[in-house]
C-alpha cells in the first residue's frame, strides 16, 4: 500500500500552513523578502524530496525541518552566525520566560547560531512541545531540552552583560 503525498496534496498542504511556515522562516531573517525567499526555496525541496515524505500525517514537522534547513542555509550564505557546536553538559537551569521577555527573545535571537534559534523559535514562538520539537529537529527530546536551557542561559548572560 503506498502511501505516498501527491503533488496536489502537497500544493493543498503547503496552502493550508503557509501562514505558520513564513512566520517560522521571519523568525530567521526578519524581512519579508527573504522569508518568502526561504519558504519559495523550502517549497521547492520538498516538493524535489516528497517522495522521502513517509507519512503524509507528518507533513508540517517535515517542511518545518526544510524551512529551518533552508533558513540556516540562508544565513551561513550571508555570513550572520559563527557556529559554535552545542555543549549538552551544562546543567538545566531554572528558567523560565514571561510572555512579555518573548519580545526580547525575540530581538535577541540575532545573537544565536541557528541551531539554538530554532530551539527558541519552536518552544516560544511556535509553541511547540519539547516531544514536537525533537521530532522536527531530529534530535533526542532530551537533547532538545538541554540545548534550550543552554541557549536561554547563553541569552540571560547577555542581558547581564548589556
Amino acid at each position: 500500500m503506498n502511501h505516498s503525498m501527491s503533488q496536489n496534496q502537497f500544493a493543498r498542504h503547503m496552502e493550508a500552513s503557509s501562514g505558520k511556515f513564513y512566520r517560522l522562516a521571519y523568525c530567521y531573517v526578519k524581512k519579508e523578502h527573504d522569508a518568502l525567499e526561504i519558504v519559495s526555496e523550502a517549497t521547492y525541496r520538498g516538493l524535489l524530496h516528497l517522495n522521502r515524505l513517509e507519512k503524509p500525517e507528518y507533513f508540517d514537522t517535515w517542511m518545518s525541518r526544510i524551512i529551518i534547513n533552508c533558513a540556516c542555509d540562508y544565513l551561513k550564505k550571508q555570513g550572520k552566525y559563527q557556529y559554535t557546536e552545542p555543549d549538552d553538559t551544562l546543567s538545566i537551569p531554572d528558567t523560565d520566560f514571561s510572555v512579555d521577555d518573548r519580545l526580547d527573545l525575540y530581538q535577541a535571537l540575532d545573537t544565536l547560531a541557528p541551531d539554538e534559534r530554532s530551539l527558541i523559535i519552536l518552544k516560544y514562538f511556535e509553541e511547540k512541545s519539547f516531544r514536537e520539537i525533537a521530532d522536527i529537529l531530529n534530535i533526542p527530546e532530551s537533547t532538545a531540552k538541554s540545548r534550550l536551557y543552554h541557549s536561554l542561559t547563553r541569552l540571560k548572560a547577555l542581558y547581564r552583560e548589556a
